[in-house]
């Protein structure tokens, strides 16, 4: 079992993953070997290939693997490939990109910079951000404030983690600034609140309440897989679901104390953290398949679950997710497209 593992992982590295493939103007086998032709040229950066992928699950996309992992990195360091052939009417641009690139990029936000417009000229602050984040895609600023951003689910995290810095900032720099009978309010709140909290005290331990925010994709495969990090004597732990985001809180459900309920928190994130970098998502689409044939994709999805056990199959109405480590997803993928 373990050499079958070392050889689906050294294949996936020495795999790529084609997109724009022309669908549907020739036969699979035909295109297939314009792509193998490709691939093999010296002006393409290319060299041996050991096989071609095509069609796959994912309509226009190819799966090109060489004899050499070299090449791979060759193929990458061209900017523009362009699939040209005799058979083929006119050039088709083609992306390529490593068959490890995680997959879990599509996650988008829409932040409220109104909250700093007294401050910062929010223009300036919007290139700040750009620049502390490079990997994200920012829409455009709008005229209340609102700017959508789009980027991987860590891209995303950090982005936030500094613009909390960048308020936080604010928030002291008005504390300074305040005259003294602001102060003395605030200071009597305080000691009100104090004075409510003990009187709400639980002497057997309130442990608090801790939040973590997940990708859903990576909540999904933990609950599946792990559900031993949901699961702590004394502790409630509760998700909610709102698209590509996942919110887990963790409280305090009987004795547990503010360690307990911390330790829980960053068992989940440690988790989340570690899945992010290795798993990878692929949607399979029916929308276009009469449904017979959605049918027999999703039965043939069944079937082959038994036959990888790392694997998570979500289905829905018109596509089914798969979510894995990406040698496992490269095997099934290509396996489900030959029994479909």
């Amino acid at each position: 079992i373990s050499a079958q593992a070392t050889g689906r992982a050294a294949k996936s590295t020495r795999t790529v993953v084609i997109a724009g493939v022309p669908d549907g103007l020739l036969q699979d086998d035909v295109m297939a070997d314009i792509l193998t032709i490709h691939f093999q040229k010296s002006r393409n950066n290319g060299g041996d290939v050991e096989e071609v992928t095509y069609p796959t699950g994912n309509k226009g996309v190819a799966y090109v693997t060489f004899e050499d992992q070299e090449v791979v990195e060759s193929v990458l360091k061209k900017d523009d490939h362009q699939l040209e052939d005799k058979r083929l009417s006119q050039p088709y641009p083609l992306r390529v990109t490593p068959y490890s690139e995680k997959v879990f990029s599509s996650v988008s936000s829409v932040l409220n910079m109104a909250v700093f417009k007294d401050q910062f000229v929010l223009e300036d602050l919007v290139e700040e951000m750009k620049k502390q984040s490079r990997d994200l895609t920012f829409g455009p600023l709008q005229p209340d404030g609102q700017i959508a951003v789009q980027g991987s689910f860590p891209a995303i995290k950090v982005l936030r983690d500094f613009l909390l810095l960048k308020a936080k900032s604010l928030s002291e720099k008005d504390n300074r600034e305040e005259s003294k009978s602001h102060q003395r309010l605030r200071r009597r709140l305080q000691e009100d609140r104090r004075t409510t909290e003990r009187r709400n005290f639980v002497p057997d331990g309130d442990g608090g309440k801790q939040v973590v925010v997940l990708d859903t994709d990576i909540y999904h495969y933990m609950k599946h897989f792990f559900p031993w990090i949901f699961q702590e004597n004394d502790v409630a732990i509760f998700a909610v679901t709102d698209g590509d985001i996942t919110t887990v809180c963790v409280e305090n459900a009987g004795r547990a104390d503010a360690g307990q309920v911390l330790s829980v928190k960053k068992k989940i994130e440690d988790q989340s953290i570690k899945l992010h970098s290795i798993l990878r998502k692929i949607r399979v689409s029916f929308k276009e398949c009469p449904r017979d044939e959605k049918q027999r994709h999703k039965w043939v999805c069944e079937r082959l679950k038994s036959s990888y056990p790392q694997v998570l199959v979500i289905p829905h109405d018109a596509h089914v997710e798969v979510i894995g480590f990406s040698s496992d997803i490269f095997e099934f993928t290509k396996e489900m497209s030959s029994k479909s």
